[in-house]
């Protein structure tokens, strides 16, 4: 008995040592790095940069535009033809567009329906298409489209660094695994010591036989063994774990010893992950990232579909341009004076527009199907995640039970036998089994850890913006 109690002791007194030279990294502390500074979470805002250009560059059809059209002809010293042609152009949302024309044409060999007044001849009119282009068109739908992209980028992101999050917290639990798992072995390890040397000193008083320090041995032996198989699965996690922790310049950190994982993390998971009953209950699976983005998706596919159909009318476009050779004189632009024309295109047969309008019909479709599959399967996922923590809150009650009736049992025997009525062997026995016991509790601790991940990585509902 006194050995099991100047085991306890050296146990206490090694663990309080550990724990003065460590630090411990919290599971919030390590996902708040990964947030701030992991380069593939840098890699998703650039989705939203990327998004915002495209935006840009649609906005850019409805910019005003300057063209000059100049050509000249000289040949034999004689002056075929100077011909100037310079417009300002104005698109506006509805297919509109306003243009302002200056022409100045000169020569010998001018054709005669370019002929202008000495210093030119001004315009000003509008051109309109009244059948297709008029209610959509390519730059409206590109515009409209573009504004999506962006809604649809942001949680097209929020889903990346949501996978990023999940993978790096199963890589801290597994983490977390193996430094409790080489606790146990330090634990036993220095029980072995104890009583080898007790035992040795028994065996040199002549009370016990040298079988029984034969078997003392082993036993020391294979938990030293034990204990550094541990020790290397330990430094093999901590780095795998580094490969997620960055400086803010793009500098990985390495994990040192003496930096070791939160082994409380059970109290605070959910509130760390956001994965507490009451979020659960109440989480709306219509404000999910990637249900938002399919819809994002749905509504641009819809504008697309609108676009094509469109398509299917003939495309007449009227223009009408006022003409004066005096512009500075408002009352010079007069109906008397002015260039009208109309521009016809249609299609005989429609074989591209209503292939098209198929295939825009064929994408909206599959968009809404993916929608309907993909609520359904959140919803299961769900289910199904939450059916398995409650089985492993069961589980970890039995488990704990099955701990402390071995720890009383391993006490019971090694009482019996410094009394001299037991054996070694039983004493060993009972050690293994109440080991075997905590490495299923730590691998079970484990299993509901990661089942924890699997929901905060289903519901994907952390505040990306908070975390910025």
């Amino acid at each position: 008995m006194r050995y099991l109690i100047l085991s306890i002791i050296l146990f206490l007194s090694g663990l309080a040592k550990a724990q003065d030279s460590t630090a411990v990294i919290t599971l919030a502390e390590y996902l708040g790095y990964v947030k701030a500074y992991h380069p593939i979470v840098k890699q998703a805002n650039l989705v939203i940069s990327e998004s915002e250009a495209k935006l840009l560059k649609a906005r850019g059809a409805f910019d005003p535009k300057i063209e000059v059209d100049y050509n000249q002809k000289t040949f034999k010293n004689t002056d075929y033809y100077d011909k100037l042609n310079a417009t300002f152009k104005i698109p506006t949302w509805f297919g509109i567009e306003f243009k302002g024309n200056f022409e100045d044409n000169s020569g010998a060999y001018l054709n005669p329906e370019a002929t202008v007044p000495t210093d030119g001849l001004y315009s000003a009119g509008v051109s309109i298409p009244v059948a297709r282009g008029l209610l959509t068109n390519k730059r409206m739908a590109m515009l409209r489209q573009s504004k999506l992209y962006i809604n649809q980028a942001k949680a097209d992101r929020q889903l990346i660094v949501n996978q990023i999050l999940y993978d790096a917290t199963l890589v801290y639990f597994n983490w977390l695994k193996t430094y409790n798992e080489k606790l146990v072995y330090e634990a036993f390890l220095n029980n072995a010591e104890i009583r080898f040397n007790g035992i040795k000193k028994s065996y040199e008083m002549g009370d016990k036989p040298a079988i029984d320090t034969l078997e003392a041995r082993i036993t020391l032996n294979t938990r030293k063994l034990n204990l550094e198989k541990s020790r290397i699965k330990f430094i093999k996690s901590s780095l795998e774990l580094s490969n997620y922790l960055w400086l803010n310049n793009n500098t990985p950190v390495e994990i040192k010893e003496g930096i070791v994982p939160d082994t409380n993390t059970y109290n605070t998971i959910d509130t760390t992950l956001n994965t507490s009953e009451l979020d659960i209950e109440t989480f709306d699976i219509e404000n999910h990232p990637k249900l938002k983005s399919l819809d994002y998706k749905f509504k641009s596919l819809t504008i697309e579909k609108r676009l094509q159909r469109n398509n299917l009318l003939p495309q007449i476009d009227l223009q009408y341009n006022f003409l004066s050779q005096t512009p500075d004189i408002a009352r010079s632009f007069n109906t008397s004076a002015y260039k009208s024309g109309v521009n016809i295109n249609i299609p005989l047969f429609l074989r591209k527009e209503r292939g098209d309008l198929k295939l825009a019909n064929v994408k909206l479709q599959n968009t809404e199907f993916e929608i309907q599959n993909t609520r359904i399967s959140l919803e299961n996922k769900i289910d199904a995640i939450n059916q398995e923590l409650d089985s492993y809150a069961l589980q970890n009650d039995y488990t704990n039970t099955i701990i402390e009736d071995y720890g009383k049992m391993l006490t019971a025997e090694e009482r019996k036998f410094f009394l001299g009525e037991s054996s070694l062997f039983l004493v060993n026995s009972r050690e293994s089994k109440l080991i075997d016991a905590k490495l299923k509790a730590i691998e079970l601790e484990n299993n509901f850890f990661s089942t924890k991940a699997s929901l905060f990585n289903v519901l994907a509902s952390f505040d990306l913006e908070a975390a910025e």
